[in-house]
């Protein structure tokens, strides 16, 4: 009896079991499809390898804030395709994307136009589309939107953040992305004119292996030179116009110069500060004995340099002594071949 009452016991447990798998399979699966670190695996992000993490400790930086226009030649990749089309989307929709699907954290963009990417700044998707009043629909899966809905044809620059540093571990000069902010120019209610609006930051280092397998466009000349977009900022293929450094002040450019001239000059002025200590990293590649100062202080001057009367004496008796010794070794060479022929005819009698 104990036997059949321990057999109908096992069997009741082993149904329970088996009816419950299923069930907690789906809520796995649910859960891993929701799950932010799913999004990219550790297998992801070693075959698709980015840029190495800049250490915190270097012994020189300096951060420098970029707006690249989408419609510059270079950039143009970033927004085409303006809408989906089949499998191409531009940058903005991927990233949009990303964030609804909350494999991706964007992080509130402040009026100080500074990043802060901690917890408390992370952007809720649902506040951002009500926000800038981006169609949606509640469905039992979610929040859907359709690709038409998506303002990608409105969003035409970016804010970049990017950070120049030596790494005295590699005795290694690199310049890196750090950030990335999409702005959305949209017309006003009124019609007055475009209002800018920037959306919010995003970290690069959550967003390369997601870049790794997007493609753009490099050339608007040939379609068929596509990379990655990771390689696209980690080469720098973009061109963008400095509007912001890192200063104890905290102003952006157009807040201490009085007008465009100026602010030119300051763009200007940056960038021949970062191409100079990057190129002069190894100290002075000038040579440092005299001659060679002389010699290239002569030729940045443009003039030949005039000789003194005592070294021109001794130039003009170096000759004459030359072509001496050339004269007294042609005559000996020609003594040396011996007497004039003597030819004596005979008369025949």
């Amino acid at each position: 009896m104990k036997k059949i009452l321990f057999l109908m016991l096992a069997a009741s447990l082993s149904q329970a079991v088996c009816a419950q798998a299923p069930k907690r399979r789906a809520q796995a699966e649910a859960q891993a499809r929701r799950s932010p670190s799913a999004a990219v695996t550790t297998r992801s992000q070693i075959a698709f390898p980015v840029q190495p993490r800049m250490e915190e400790d270097v012994v020189w930086r300096r951060d420098i804030y970029r707006e690249i226009n989408l419609m510059d030649d270079a950039n143009s990749g970033l927004y085409y395709p303006a809408e989906p089309q089949k499998d191409k989307v531009n940058l903005f929709t991927y990233i949009f994307k990303l964030m609804l699907r909350r494999a991706l954290t964007a992080y509130d963009y402040t009026m100080d136009g500074n990043e802060d990417f901690s917890d408390s700044a992370a952007v809720k998707p649902l506040r951002l589309l009500d926000n800038y009043r981006i169609h949606y629909t509640r469905t039992d899966r979610g929040v859907h939107i359709d690709d038409s809905d998506i303002p990608s044809r409105e969003v035409k620059a970016y804010y970049v953040k990017e950070t120049s540093y030596f790494d005295q571990r590699s005795a290694t000069f690199h310049t890196k992305v750090q950030a990335l902010c999409p702005i959305m120019e949209r017309e006003d209610d009124f019609g007055d004119g475009v209002q800018r609006y920037p959306l919010f930051w995003v970290r690069y280092d959550d967003l390369a292996p997601f870049l790794a397998r997007q493609t753009v466009v490099a050339s608007s000349l040939n379609d068929a030179s596509e990379v990655t977009a990771d390689d696209y900022f980690t080469l720098r293929l973009y061109k963008g116009k400095i509007y912001k450094t890192n200063n104890l002040l905290g102003k952006t450019l157009a807040q201490y110069c009085t007008n465009d001239t100026a602010m030119a000059r300051e763009q200007k002025r940056i960038e021949a500060e970062l191409a100079a200590f990057e190129n002069q990293l190894w100290g002075d590649h000038a040579a440092t004995d005299s001659l060679s100062r002389t010699a290239r202080k002569t030729k940045a001057d443009g003039k030949t340099p005039k000789l003194s009367r005592n070294r021109r004496a001794e130039r003009l008796a170096g000759r004459r002594a030359t072509v001496k010794s050339r004269e007294a070794k042609s005559e000996s060479s020609s003594g040396g071949q011996g007497s004039a022929r003597v030819t004596v005819r005979r008369q025949r009698h």
